[in-house]
């Protein structure tokens, strides 16, 4: 089922009119070019130009490996400020709302809560599926909904009926995040951006690409909301270090030797989690990390911190009392958790 709507209808007024700002380098990036034209200091350095606003080159290899054209493609510093950038452009401060499903990553509420957007807040079952009944009757003129798949913390991939369905019924902007996708044995939503217009798959070289210190988040979208996110982004929000970055990152394959890895390592240390008696019960999960609940957990965080292993304290997020966040890192460091968790073990019990 195909989901056609008009964006433009979702888009704010004054965005939509706004005359973005030409940069130097929006109009003219060759470098055969003598320019004179930015004031940028002449002499090569090796940093002294503007980086390309648009990231042509690194738009094109992206498409290659993700098979997305070019024009659906926008690219941010980090998923951050496209979650940032969805707000200015749909939702009017004091005014239009957005669905977020409960417990998920913080940035959508804390970024809504900047731009003066109300926030509905939708539990997720007990199974950490989004309720979809819940939130088709909440408010069907919000004008966005967060979907974290796999969600973040409970590790787990959101069902593709449930967002199917409410693609085919939600009439604002649906985005997906998949921020954790290459851990999940899992397509994701991407190749749908075609079928529905108010579909937004966000990704990130962050995670699987181990490159969280570069800053570059993508989103996969209808070109219309790519121009309009280009009208309000800063000029150069990428880096000339780090789309190079990123492209050098592109031409090997040492992610997927990291994927192996850490699942490899995630099944290990669901194994030995799971032989502890302070553990009460592990979640299943797509993504690189585990959600764990513990006996005492509060005790157990401190006592980590002070050996200095340092977890993610969750156990005030709807669903989550008692759990602890535990992402997978090497193997040596795993090992050591075990070990330290024994050792508490052995002391309290």
């Amino acid at each position: 089922m195909k989901n056609s709507i008009n964006i433009n209808k979702l888009i704010r007024k004054n965005i939509l009119e706004l005359t973005p700002y030409n940069s130097a380098r929006g109009e003219f990036y060759e470098s055969d070019f003598i320019f004179l034209d930015a004031n940028e200091n002449p002499f090569p350095l090796g940093y002294n130009r503007y980086p390309d606003p648009l990231q042509k080159e690194l738009k094109e290899a992206i498409s290659i490996e993700k098979e997305i054209p070019v024009q659906n493609i926008f690219l941010g510093n980090g998923s951050d400020e496209i979650i940032d950038l969805l707000y200015r452009a749909f939702c009017y401060p004091g005014k239009d709302s957005v669905i977020i499903n409960t417990p998920t990553y913080g940035m959508y509420e804390l970024c809504a809560r900047v731009n003066d957007i109300q926030v509905i807040k939708i539990n997720l079952d007990d199974d950490f599926q989004i309720d979809l009944d819940s939130i088709l009757k909440a408010n069907l003129q919000a004008k966005m909904i967060f979907i974290c798949s796999p969600n973040n913390p409970t590790g787990n991939i959101i069902q593709k009926d449930l967002i199917l369905e409410l693609l085919s019924k939600y009439k604002g902007i649906v985005i997906i995040d998949e921020a954790y996708i290459d851990f999940a044995n899992n397509e994701g939503f991407a190749s749908e951006i075609n079928k529905y217009t108010n579909l937004i798959v966000l990704q990130t070289f962050s995670k699987a690409r181990a490159m969280a210190g570069v800053r570059l988040g993508m989103a996969f979208m209808n070109s219309e909301i790519v121009g309009i996110l280009n009208k309000i982004k800063h000029p150069y929000n990428i880096s000339y270090l780090n789309q190079k970055a990123i492209l050098k990152s592109l031409k090997n394959k040492l992610n997927e030797v990291g994927i192996k890895a850490i699942l490899k390592q995630k099944e290990w240390l669901t194994e030995q989690l799971g032989n502890l008696k302070i553990m009460q019960k592990i979640w299943p999960s797509d993504a690189n990390f585990l959600l764990v609940k513990f006996f005492d957990h509060d005790k157990i965080f401190k006592y980590l911190r002070k050996e200095g292993i340092i977890v993610r304290d969750r156990s005030k997020e709807p669903g989550c009392e008692g759990c602890l966040r535990i992402t997978i890192g090497k193997s040596s460091d795993n090992q050591l958790l075990i070990n330290c968790l024994k050792k508490y073990q052995k002391i309290n019990l």
